[in-house]
């Protein structure tokens, strides 16, 4: 009898594009893809920042370069795909601008929805097309948010490119299926990140934070890691249009 093997979870040979892979989340799953073996071409805007990540992976034994990426240039993300076809794309950029439902400005709508949703629309599409024609089964994927799951207080607007995140990879998934190409999101809690750091500082709203979370802490880079790995590999592949929300039980309740 022929007993069952653990698929792997290493990515050797493959290549990941990582978008907002200068800090946070974005950062950290470069480098776990990078530790997994895949050579990760590492996206954003910040170069400078950009070279601290490719600097790790290769510090860690990886292989890594960086790539000056303005997501919300349509041209620009076009460009990127010139080249041979990635194996995995992974999209951390992102954008919130936080305000009461009556306060959002077409200004701040413009902004957040073209990064959130409008850049990571047009993404998806340029990975997919290039992974089908090569004839690769890639992965694609988002982080999005719990906030792509529930509502919150001052954030009408980033849970509207969230939940359209999140519908968007649901109808990529049924109609790339046949096609090999995996979509699926990635949905966090509040994560301990320099962009996240004065909500931390606040004290009402580290206790409104804390009080929804059931695992009692706030989330961790390292939470997120894990995740990206599975779905970047053969471990998951199986699975898509889907979401694996990491949110300590937020909305568990």
């Amino acid at each position: 009898m022929t007993l069952p093997k653990t698929p792997s979870f290493r990515l050797d040979g493959k290549r990941a594009l990582v978008t907002g892979a200068s800090s946070g989340i974005g950062q950290a799953c470069a480098i776990a893809l990078g530790e997994a073996g895949a050579h990760v071409v590492a996206a954003a805007r910040r170069v400078n920042k950009l070279e601290e990540t490719v600097a790790a992976i290769k510090a860690g034994g990886g292989s890594a370069e960086a790539l000056s990426l303005d997501q919300s240039d349509l041209d620009a993300v076009a460009s990127v795909f010139e080249g041979e076809a990635f194996d995995v794309v992974f999209n951390s950029a992102g954008l919130a601008r936080h305000t009461t439902a009556l306060d959002t400005t077409a200004e701040d709508y413009d902004a957040v929805m073209g990064i959130n949703l409008r850049g990571a629309y047009f993404l998806s599409q340029h990975a997919a097309r290039t992974m089908m024609a090569a004839g690769k089964r890639g992965s694609i994927i988002h982080i999005s948010s719990q906030l792509g799951h529930v509502g919150a207080p001052e954030r009408a607007l980033y849970c509207a490119t969230k939940f359209g995140l999140e519908g968007m990879v649901k109808a990529m998934a049924v109609e790339w299926g046949k096609s090999g190409v995996r979509i699926n999101t990635i949905a966090p809690t509040f994560i301990l990140t320099d962009f996240t750091k004065k909500v931390f500082e606040n004290p009402e709203k580290n206790a409104w934070i804390m009080s929804n979370i059931k695992l009692d802490r706030a989330g961790e880079v390292e939470d997120i890691m894990g995740a990206a790995v599975y779905l970047a590999s053969e471990a998951s592949s199986m699975v898509t249009g889907t979401s694996i929300v990491i949110d300590g039980g937020w909305t568990a309740s």
